[in-house]
């Protein structure tokens, strides 16, 4: 499914050994992974794209946001294992190099390919295994390699990340599918982070670019690991238009029903993400209701779930619940303590200005729980946000700790 569950699209996939280039490996593992893959449309496609906030990127994204001006995508290739961040004038040639091997196999124009790169930051791409290896990977374009290309992209992660939904458009039978990678520096306005969504729906110009932003708002920009936020974060969305249908117009009833249902894949990764933190044992939902904006109840949401304090009660079981309270305090959304309720797997913890008289082995039990959710309801308006974290355990200070080695 994942990528190419949508008309039109083909994956392929290779194994490059780029790891063990870039840690200084003396050899490459026998039993080397996929950590590359090619993304082929058979149509140019309407692309949206968000890419990092941080003030350092990687070429890849300084490319990607030259190429999306002028909006005629038509093949993404992605490389794991390595960053191509920090790599100074070097960088920006292998970046462009990738696009240009992948066009001149594609019979396309270096501009028609997206590229993004993951892994170890200020080391260069080992481009003599990447050469052929985007080869392979344009060889074997395959609908059936959708599944291979979210295992190619991964570094940390322990599961790849897929999901679909089809939906009926105006008597068309429209599909999206999507694929993400992430695990650590993961934090709100992206984090180390790559998805991809792709729609065999037929869009008038510029509609993914107009509505990528406020998919990612309600997805991957709520998700939080660690607080780190990453060089190369890029979402982007693709829409080939196979399935036929007469183009969507922004503004449309027809533009509503697919910003819903590429947002239901988009939270659906964003949750996977979530779970999969590393060394994460716990997947923690919260929930914001009635805050005076949905931007307010976004900001409450994200604070506590980005929230050291709490991340690291919910990992022992800790039923301090005066955490989350602090953290919808510095949150900055508007909060009237009379007004909150809070609740904890549906235990009631707060309401009217304190703590009630909660059975705290109850509470526990529930952050002991492989998922949390925790309910926040403000009393102040209409706003409503979710947000997705997880527990912050000893084993992400080892996965971080050795990560290079």
């Amino acid at each position: 499914m994942a990528v190419t569950f949508a008309r039109g699209f083909r994956a392929g996939t290779a194994a490059c050994g780029i790891k063990a280039f870039t840690t200084g490996a003396s050899a490459i593992p026998r039993d080397q992974k996929d950590d590359l893959c090619v993304i082929h449309s058979a149509y140019p496609c309407d692309t949206g794209g968000v890419f990092t906030t941080n003030k350092v990127k990687s070429a890849s994204v300084v490319i990607d946001q030259l190429h999306l001006q002028r909006n005629r995508v038509q093949a993404l290739t992605i490389n794991s294992g390595n960053a191509n961040a920090c790599t100074g004038a070097q960088g920006f040639r292998d970046a462009l190099l990738m696009a240009k091997l992948s066009a001149d196999r594609l019979d396309l124009d270096p501009d028609q390919v997206l590229v993004s790169s993951t892994g170890v930051i200020g080391r260069y791409l080992p481009m003599d295994a990447i050469k052929p290896g985007i080869a392979e990977a344009c060889d074997g374009l395959s609908s059936d390699r959708g599944d291979a290309a979210a295992k190619a992209i991964m570094t940390t992660d322990t599961v790849p990340k897929t999901a679909h939904v089809e939906v009926d458009i105006a008597g068309t039978r429209v599909r999206v599918g999507g694929m993400s990678k992430g695990s650590g520096m993961i934090h709100p306005n992206m984090a180390t982070m790559l998805a991809y969504i792709t729609t065999d729906a037929a869009v008038e110009a510029g509609l993914m670019s107009g509505i990528v932003k406020s998919i990612a708002d309600r997805s991957f920009n709520q998700v939080t690991v660690d607080g780190d936020s990453s060089t190369n974060d890029s979402f982007l969305m693709l829409a080939n238009g196979a399935a036929g249908n007469a183009p969507i117009r922004a503004g449309s009833k027809e533009a509503e029903q697919l910003a819903t249902a590429i947002t239901k894949v988009a939270q659906d990764l964003a949750r996977a993400i979530a779970r999969d933190g590393e060394g994460a044992t716990k997947l923690m939902t919260v929930r914001v209701r009635d805050a005076v904006s949905d931007e307010d109840a976004r900001s409450a949401a994200r604070a506590v779930a980005s929230s050291s304090l709490v991340k690291t009660a919910v990992h022992g079981g800790d039923p301090n619940w005066g955490r989350i309270v602090c953290a919808l305090g510095y949150s900055g959304a508007e909060l009237a303590l009379d007004r909150l309720h809070l609740t904890i797997g549906g235990l009631v913890v707060f309401e009217r200005g304190a703590g009630i008289d909660v059975d705290l082995a109850a509470v526990r039990r529930a952050f002991e729980q492989p998922e949390i959710e925790i309910t926040a309801t403000l009393g102040l308006g209409d706003g409503s946000a979710e947000a997705w974290g997880c527990d912050l355990s000893e084993e992400y200070v080892r996965i971080n700790a050795d990560y290079t080695t």
